[in-house]
């Protein structure tokens, strides 16, 4: 039963703000036309309507926050948010004659309105993403990543940006630009990047035949060990993804389908035909089993050109996406826990999936969307769970169509928080001032914010030797081998990991009962390089004998990392699997796994063609063996 939420107070914007770095900032220019009136928020909550016992209220608003692209949180609980105001004008050409900016907002009275704001850093152009931790804050200003020092904890930066990677694409890219930065359970950050254009990533210095090609993409970056790896290709424009409780990435896109499994080592579907790589042959599909549009009744064109028709309408609102979360926290209603919430940019509303398993991997059904926000302003862009575990949308606030072709409204935008219940509160202040053994502790947490958070921290604190880790490592041991929850027992195992643990401890994951810990026994094997004789020996037997999809979707995933003389054993074990000759995941991956080794030792492919029972490696391997 849906009814219309209380009107709400209006957020006074009376903010203590800090406006020192904002003296010479250059005033935001508007190209858009305003064909409608930029509406009160009070109207827009009042008119809102959310499912029983669901609350909107406003946390921030215009001026305070303006052309909001990106936000990211910090162990106080305060949430940074990226404002890019160099987003593209009319054309495809970023405006730099602005400048971007990152601001700081803090909700001091923990009422759920943010009443303290300061700006942070204001030289920015091409501003599309920003992550906290390791000492500073990092930034993707395309061409380059950037990592901001701020090793004090003051608020100001210590010194100039340092460039960490350059190459990424930049003009004339507008909406396609490279972005995302969130860190993962694995402790490397990741990030995304859109298809009109290719990048060639590298550090500084780099020579373009030590670069790394990618256009559509799931990328990552390790802080520690300064390795950069793409983690699959393909679809249109991801933007948006998160983890699952499992530590599963699923990600958001645009136009041709919307949400997909990023198993490593994966290369999907594509808006413009093929991969660059000649000998894919096929691409995987997406793992939705449906769309947000009326495919039948419309081509995903027709919905800015011709409006929404009903079909669509009642399919989802259209085939743009912005943000996506699973929900974690501990505040909505179980029922909504586990489920992908993502923004509808041209249906104003937020779409819902709901995960489930099927054959090796996953699919996805379509529920009924979350909210329907009846503003034509309402641009969703970002959704994050807080440490209240309220979620927070970024409202981008213009009337333009996504690629602002139209121009761009600059001095508009809002932050609108979601909760249940009563107004909620976090249950802790600055993480960073906990001892490790609370740390740990936290990733019993019911709000994977707190778990995520203080895992951070505990990665921050072993690459800086602590001290005071080795309680931390006990609470996290025992929590592995006691807890019963298996979410919680991967928590202890991520941050384990994070402290430091040898392919001895990986090892004995694999013997793990439940299929989640195995896998990420193999996931852990494999990013540090290809794998040792024993740990071959191991992954072999699994590939004979496991009879779990997603251990055999991590052993095809594993032959990436895998020096190609070593992958036969592994892969021809695999696909003997008769139960998975048919899967829609798996043997597309083994193949892409195996085609970099099939012209060096055709006696080991062909051996492959003989044992497999897999049909489409019977028709990949001679094909790629006749080719030059």
């Amino acid at each position: 039963m849906m009814k219309p939420i209380p009107t709400t107070l209006l957020l006074t914007l009376s903010l203590s703000t800090a406006h020192a770095a904002e003296t010479d900032f250059p005033k935001p220019i508007n190209t858009q036309e305003e064909t409608t009136e930029l509406p009160c928020p009070r109207v827009v909550i009042k008119e809102t309507q959310l499912p029983d016992g669901f609350h909107m209220n406003l946390a921030a608003r215009d001026p305070e926050i303006q052309q909001p692209i990106a936000m990211a949180w910090d162990a106080k609980g305060r949430l940074w948010v990226a404002e890019c105001y160099t987003y593209a004008m009319r054309g495809i050409t970023f405006n730099m004659d602005l400048r971007d900016r990152i601001v700081i907002f803090e909700d001091t009275d923990q009422d759920g309105e943010f009443d303290n704001r300061k700006v942070f850093w204001d030289k920015g152009h091409r501003l599309t993403s920003i992550a906290i931790g390791h000492g500073g804050v990092w930034a993707t200003c395309a061409p380059n990543l950037l990592f901001i020092p701020d090793r004090n904890g003051d608020d100001i930066p210590d010194a100039e940006p340092e460039i960490i990677l350059d190459g990424w694409e930049g003009n004339p890219i507008k909406h396609n630009i490279v972005n995302g930065l969130k860190w993962g359970p694995d402790g490397w950050l990741y990030g995304r990047h859109g298809i009109t254009s290719a990048s060639n990533v590298g550090k500084p210095g780099t020579p373009e035949d030590g670069r790394t090609m990618l256009k559509c993409s799931i990328w990552r970056y390790h802080p520690v060990h300064k390795t950069f790896d793409v983690v699959c290709e393909g679809t249109t424009n991801p933007w948006g993804h998160d983890w699952d409780e499992n530590g599963q990435l699923f990600f958001i896109n645009t136009v041709i389908g919307h949400l997909w499994h990023a198993i490593p080592g994966s290369y999907f579907e594509r808006m413009f035909g093929q991969h660059f790589n000649p000998y894919l042959y096929e691409l995987l599909q997406q793992t939705a089993d449906h769309y947000h549009w009326d495919q039948g009744a419309e081509h995903w064109a027709d919905l800015k050109k011709k409006g929404m028709t009903g079909s669509t309408d009642a399919a989802g609102g259209g085939h743009a996406h912005c943000g996506m979360l699973i929900y974690q926290g501990d505040n909505w209603p179980e029922k909504y826990r586990g489920k992908v919430y993502t923004a509808n940019l041209h249906g104003r509303r937020i779409n819902v999936d709901r995960l489930e398993r099927k054959g090796t991997g996953y699919t996805a059904k379509h529920e009924p969307d979350f909210v329907k926000i009846p503003d034509p302003w309402f641009r969703g862009i970002e959704l994050s769970t807080g440490p209240d575990g309220a979620v927070y949308i970024l409202d981008w606030s213009d009337i333009g169509e996504c690629h602002e072709n139209d121009g761009v409204h600059r001095t508009s935008g809002r932050i609108y928080r979601i909760y249940h219940g009563d107004n909620p509160k976090p249950r802790h202040g600055d993480l960073r001032k906990l001892p490790s053994e609370k740390l740990a502790q936290l990733q019993l947490d019911p709000n994977s914010w707190y778990a995520d958070m203080a895992r951070l921290i505990l990665h921050e604190r072993a690459t800086a030797n602590a001290k005071d880790l080795g309680k931390a490592r006990k609470v996290l041991e025992e929590s592995f081998e006691t807890t019963c929850a298996i979410p919680t027992k991967l928590r202890a195992l991520w941050a384990l990991s994070l402290l430091g643990m040898d392919e001895g401890g990986y090892l004995k994951l694999l013997g793990h009962e439940n299929e989640h810990i195995r896998a990420w026994g193999i996931r852990y094997i494999s990013d540090q390089g290809s794998p040792s004789p024993k740990a071959r020996e191991a992954f072999a037997k699994l590939a004979k004998e496991d009879p779990s999809g997603i251990v055999q979707l991590y052993l095809a995933s594993s032959l990436r990392h895998t020096d190609p003389a070593q992958v036969w054993e592994v892969a021809t074990a695999l696909s003997s699997r008769p139960e998975f000759a048919e899967d829609p995941v798996l043997p597309l991956l083994l193949w892409y796994g195996v085609e970099p080794a099939v012209k060096s030792n055709p006696a080991k492919a062909l051996a492959l063609v003989k044992a497999t029972k897999m049909p489409k490696l019977r028709q990949f391997v001679p094909r790629r063996l006749s080719e030059k």
